[in-house]
């Protein structure tokens, strides 16, 4: 009898796997591989004449395209297109794209990258001012040291300098490989911490911990200068939940460092979206830009979906189950999920009960391609981590 089975397909290298198990040849393997990889990508207001051509193009080639009903009679101005087809197809439509006129040529090339972007692990080491940081190889953990008397999850605990350290040293034996301090509470109820207030929270731990521990240190904070001190003290990573948008000096001031990476996180005021994920996406795309702009290394950008920040619970479950779409921008993710509302809220738990659905988050997050974890749970999600990399990165 035939056995039968359907296989799942992510990447062209899964592609070429499958298909060298049939003992097809090397030459057959590469030119197959990417028949076998189909994607689905969105791209959003279309100006009609474009997407007249584009659906032409897509449809000539083998692929799909949909369109509003509008384009037909020109009754809009402006369309959404979901291009379907499998690799091969949208190189095709790529090639031909490049000649055309309505901006199609700039999209080939964003076409091209976002393609290039979603094969598999595309990310080098890290380099954190000298420590390395193997992307892919592992999910990195990320330990939440909060020097705050008002923490949602910690507030108060390791307020005094000695504990800090400690239990960041403890932290480092547990398997942190990141040690990320906050100077100022991010729950959404908690009052901002004057400048002054900040670095007499942060400076002191970070000067003890360059020195302490073998891992890099990273500060949590939003502020320009925060951020150029406790780099001058050695601290080898920056966190910027804002994303650059609430200090325009931040870009600079990390700039100035080669190999100083910068974690732009997607936050905003509210939770109102046109549409939730291409906001998100198109947000973060923006930070990148600015980075860029103000001379941030490309190799030194980590994304942050921002789990918590700027998104009701609903809004949170949503990105979650769409984390793989991150891929799309190109650069490492790290995913902040311990503790948070969305795991209360969901099982109805205290934030001293949210072991398991923490967990279950960083499970799932790994699953779609994050590669750096940040979290307070050390012991428990290292366990997490290496069970859950045993079975997704082979």
């Amino acid at each position: 009898m035939f056995t039968v089975r359907a296989i799942r397909v992510g990447d062209i290298e899964e592609a070429k796997k499958e298909l060298a198990l049939t003992g097809a040849d090397v030459s057959g393997v590469n030119i197959m591989s990417p028949k076998a990889v189909h994607r689905v990508i969105k791209v959003a207001d279309v100006p009609v004449r474009a997407a007249v051509i584009l659906k032409q193009e897509m449809l000539s080639k083998g692929g799909e395209a949909a369109v509003s009903r509008g384009v037909g009679n020109l009754s809009v101005e402006t369309t959404d297109v979901l291009l379907m087809g499998t690799v091969e197809h949208f190189n095709r439509v790529i090639k031909k794209l490049k000649a055309q006129p309505f901006g199609l040529s700039k999209l080939a090339e964003i076409l091209c990258r976002v393609l290039n972007n979603l094969e598999g692990n595309n990310h080098k080491a890290l380099n954190c001012r000298g420590h390395y940081l193997p992307l892919g190889e592992r999910t990195i953990i990320m330990g939440i040291l909060n020097i705050t008397p008002d923490s949602f999850s910690d507030g108060g605990r390791f307020f005094d300098l000695d504990t800090a350290v400690k239990h960041a040293r403890e932290m480092v034996e547990l398997g942190a490989e990141i040690i990320d301090i906050g100077g100022e509470s991010t729950r959404p109820t908690a009052d901002p911490v004057p400048l002054d207030a900040e670095l007499e929270r942060v400076l002191p731990v970070v000067k003890r911990l360059v020195k302490e521990i073998d891992v890099p240190v990273s500060v949590d904070t939003y502020k320009a200068e925060v951020a150029r001190q406790a780099l001058e003290e050695g601290a080898h990573i920056i966190n910027d939940i804002w994303g650059l948008q609430a200090d325009p000096d931040m870009a600079d001031v990390v700039a100035r460092y080669e190999d100083v990476p910068l974690v732009l996180m997607h936050n905003q005021n509210g939770t109102e979206y046109h549409s939730m994920m291409d906001d998100v996406l198109s947000a973060l795309q923006e930070s990148v830009d600015r980075a860029l702009r103000a001379g941030v290394r490309q190799e030194n950008i980590i994304i942050d979906p921002g789990i918590g920040f700027g998104k009701d619970t609903d809004q949170n479950l949503e990105v979650m189950h769409r984390l793989w779409e991150f891929k799309t921008l190109g650069y490492p993710m790290l995913l902040g999920t311990s503790r948070k509302s969305m795991i209360g809220n969901t099982l109805n738990l205290p934030v001293t009960e949210r072991i398991e659905g923490t967990a279950a988050t960083i499970t799932l997050g790994i699953v779609q391609g994050a590669e750096i974890v940040r979290v307070h749970d050390i012991k428990e999600m290292a366990r997490v981590v290496r069970m859950t990399d045993a079975m997704v990165r082979r």
